[in-house]
């Protein structure tokens, strides 16, 4: 879900607290390693990490991370972990947070970091019915209950604003991320990431999502960013990120279940049919018309634009809207266009 604004303080805070199938891989041996030399990189997250990663995770077991001189590691995040300070502070090289609006409201505040490249294309935030009630438009949720978590009042905000319903002909019921609510009719519908497929699985087949990218509402998911410093001294560190981790993705849509296999090594807590079923949906979301056109990670500045503009029509930026160069920097994708996986 979408995170709060960061303020300078927290900022300084963190800052003071730290001193189709594929051909098999190439097999690089330790002794081209040792004559390329590697170098640390981190991706900080806001969450726990899990299937979201599932690409860099097969980039890193299969030995593409190396090819590109780098010893990759994944660092997780939680509740009391401001992962974007943490990368702005200057302690890991790059990040990753689960929607795009978490960069805009960091960049107006001041905070330099931007977004380099995104991994799915089109969010998979939805509100879900049953299908014996459905809501497949905005003006289906006139006079129903629409369950959210907290964190979700402005995208529902938004919707409906896209829609041109008033706030006042729909009831909110704050709600927590599993879907016994829908089930037992205390809503007519919930929000969530269609890629949790374990909490989904609980309808059934019998629901409706209605994507809020389908509806206008066009915000990413899973972007990556760094600070502004880091993208324009050291290029060469984010491009062999990007080759090797549209490598790891590319392997994962022609082998999900090979690549769950691989997650597990990582993350040995989660479940595999679960996270093999979340993989389908995620790959469906991070491979689209937009990839098949200009490579996995790619973003569209005017799409970036178009979520600045949106929030700022909602007053979200208490200290005004950021420009758009200070949210994204293109330079990354431009430099690797060449090398990332166009797959639709």
């Amino acid at each position: 879900m979408i995170k709060t604004a960061l303020s300078r303080r927290s900022l300084l805070k963190a800052g003071a607290g730290m001193a189709g199938a594929l051909a098999m891989p190439a097999i690089v041996t330790s002794r081209v390693f040792a004559q390329k030399g590697t170098r640390s990189i981190n991706m900080q997250l806001g969450w726990l990490g899990g299937g979201n990663q599932l690409g860099e995770v097969v980039a890193k077991h299969l030995g593409y991370f190396e090819q590109e001189g780098l010893d990759f590691a994944i660092q997780a995040g939680g509740p009391s972990i401001d992962g974007v300070a943490i990368v702005a502070s200057g302690r890991y090289e790059i990040g990753q947070v689960s929607s795009s609006p978490s960069l805009m409201l960091a960049a107006s505040q001041g905070i330099p970091v931007k977004a380099f490249a995104v991994s799915a294309q089109e969010h998979p935030y939805a509100y879900i019915s049953l299908a014996s009630n459905p809501i497949k438009t905005p003006q289906d949720m006139v006079g129903k209950k629409i369950g959210i978590q907290a964190t979700g009042k402005v995208l529902l905000t938004a919707l409906l604003k896209k829609a041109g319903i008033p706030e006042s002909e729909v009831e909110v019921v704050v709600i927590g991320a599993d879907m016994t609510p829908l089930l037992t009719g205390q809503v007519h519908a919930a929000t969530g990431w269609l890629t949790n497929t374990t909490a989904i699985a609980a309808l059934g087949q019998d629901y409706v999502a209605m994507k809020l990218w389908d509806q206008g509402v066009q915000l990413y998911g899973n972007p990556y960013y760094a600070t502004a410093d880091t993208i324009e001294k050291d290029q060469e560190m984010l491009t062999g990120f990007l080759k090797a981790s549209g490598k790891g993705w590319e392997y994962a849509n022609s082998n999900p279940e090979a690549a769950v296999d691989l997650l597990l090594k990582e993350f040995p807590n989660l479940v595999r049919d679960d996270e093999i079923a979340a993989s389908k949906v995620l790959l469906a979301h991070i491979f689209t018309p937009a990839t098949a056109a200009g490579g996995w990670g790619t973003m569209d500045p005017a799409i970036w634009q178009g979520q600045i503009s949106l929030y700022d029509e909602l007053q979200q930026f208490s200290a005004g809207a950021p420009k758009l160069e200070n949210v994204i920097s293109m330079a990354p994708l431009e430099a690797t266009a060449a090398d990332r996986p166009k797959i639709g």
